[in-house]
């Protein structure tokens, strides 16, 4: 692996020709970046929320972040916000609410925030907040919110985002699934 200094990170819209990258980054994520905290059974209670939202790529709110090793393009993480109503989850997520917000009175959303593994602690998450919430910004929101997982939580709290409701779901396997919402002030 390259040292930190050395590499170069570029962004883009995620396109639809992105998705299985995309799934594949967000699976390698999810089972080891999560290892760390949470148990192997608590792990795949929380898959049963996460996961690709196609509606953020056809909104042109998602991002991928990108590298160039060993002469090759590498998708090394994703994520971006949301101008809808849900505030997490992926296709398969029951309950969503995918009308649009309205700035002048919600919320836009920091949504589906992934990085690979071999590519963390580079900045990489603060980078894409700060993508997501210029991009909110700028589209006229002026508070967003996000569902954490236990994870991510400490990114968010050092990024300026005040939890404000825990809720926790029991999975099919029977584990307890926690999603912290959090907000900031853009």
């Amino acid at each position: 692996m390259p040292d930190s200094a050395a590499v170069s990170f570029t962004h883009r819209l995620a396109d639809p020709h992105d998705m299985p990258a995309i799934v594949a980054l967000m699976r390698a994520s999810i089972a080891e970046n999560m290892k760390a905290f949470l148990s192997a059974d608590e792990i795949i209670a929380a898959q049963e929320t996460m996961g690709l939202d196609q509606s953020l790529i056809r909104d042109q709110t998602y991002f991928v972040i990108e590298t160039v090793q060993d002469g090759e393009t590498v998708m090394v993480a994703c994520g971006g916000w949301g101008k809808r109503r849900t505030l997490y989850g992926g296709d398969q997520t029951a309950g969503r609410d995918d009308s649009l917000a309205d700035p002048a009175i919600h919320a836009a959303r920091i949504r589906a925030m992934y990085t690979h593994p071999d590519w963390t602690r580079r900045g990489i998450g603060s980078l894409l907040l700060d993508l997501g919430e210029g991009a909110a910004r700028a589209a006229g929101f002026r508070t967003i919110e996000l569902g954490s997982t236990i994870a991510g939580e400490a990114l968010y709290l050092a990024r300026g985002y005040a939890p404000f409701h825990r809720e926790e779901q029991v999975a099919a396997n029977g584990q307890v699934k926690t999603v912290i919402h959090m907000r900031k002030a853009l």
